[in-house]
């Protein structure tokens, strides 16, 4: 089985460098990047990871659309990274999308994932341990994320959160999968 693997945890808790460093850099890796430059510090953000990724990988920005934009990415590559699922949501809803049709667009990815023709990774925020949001907005971005969260998981053969940059292994393959 091509194995799959969620890794989640909070803001600068080393999620995307554990993704990144966990794959091999000879590999035929493609990087799909779900943030877009809107401000100086997202900018910096995002010239951060393009350099701590090989640079022979693939880029392929799908800031709304990530779902049709893996499917055909699937052939392709050995492996896919998706970082990150938080700002996927994120996109969605300041977009404009309804919640189901965000959460129908979570089936979709976890669909794909557990069909799975190439190695997917993908990365997201756990925001549900920290401070209760204060706005109706953050309340249902907090909620949308975690249902996105608990259906690739379900799907993913293993997932890891991220502590301190400790990985700590959550959900592990099953023996002889």
């Amino acid at each position: 089985m091509v194995p799959s693997l969620l890794i989640v945890g909070g803001a600068r808790s080393g999620k995307s460098r554990f993704a990144v460093e966990r794959l091999s850099p000879d590999a035929r890796i493609v990087f799909v990047a779900t943030a877009e430059a809107c401000d100086e510090d997202m900018a910096k953000r995002i010239a951060r990871h393009r350099a701590e990724r090989p640079q022979r990988w693939s880029t392929v920005e799908a800031p709304c659309d990530l779902v049709s934009r893996l499917r055909g990415l699937e052939d392709a590559y050995d492996g896919i990274l998706v970082d990150c699922l938080t700002l996927w949501v994120s996109n969605l809803l300041l977009r404009g999308d309804r919640d189901d049709a965000i959460l129908d667009e979570a089936e979709a990815l976890a669909g794909l994932i557990g069909r799975r023709r190439s190695s997917f990774t993908l990365v997201s925020n756990e925001v549900g341990e920290g401070v209760h949001p204060e706005t109706a907005m953050g309340l249902r971005f907090r909620d949308l994320l975690g249902g996105v969260n608990q259906r690739v998981a379900a799907v993913c053969t293993a997932v890891v959160l991220m502590v301190a940059g400790i990985p700590l292994t959550v959900k592990a393959p099953a023996v002889g999968a």
